[in-house]
């Protein structure tokens, strides 16, 4: 399987939500999917107010969901800020996504939770009567 995966998939994106919650990291994931929300915005309006909004509550210092990024992701993305489209958030999306991908996506695979998630998936599991 593959981040891709999962995060496409209801019940894995659940369950891997419900996995960077016990690791007080899903602002993550939570900023990775208002990425591809505000990438189907049609009116430059609507798109404005969002873009506001992803920035002020996951990209801004000291915000209260605030991700992980370096500083040049961080300029970058407040800089494109200056001229609102569909790509504004890329490089930072792109970032936390490889965030995800390498650090805790690994852990999710070797997580209880993972291991239940799959073991309840595979017909005529080992539950005697």
């Amino acid at each position: 399987e593959s981040l891709d995966k999962l995060l496409v998939h209801k019940y894995g994106l659940a369950a891997f939500r419900a996995f960077l919650r016990t690791e007080f990291s899903e602002e993550n994931l939570e900023f990775w999917l208002a990425c591809e929300d505000y990438k189907k915005i049609k009116s430059q309006s609507k798109m404005a107010s969002k873009a506001k909004k992803i920035f002020a509550e996951y990209i801004a210092i000291q915000s209260c969901k605030e991700v992980n990024l370096d500083s040049y992701t961080r300029e970058h993305t407040k800089d494109n800020l200056q001229s609102i489209n569909r790509s504004c958030f890329d490089l930072a999306q792109k970032r936390i996504y490889g965030l995800m991908e390498k650090d805790s996506y690994p852990r999710f695979l070797r997580s209880e939770l993972y291991v239940d998630l799959v073991n309840q998936k595979k017909p005529n599991s080992t539950s005697s009567s």
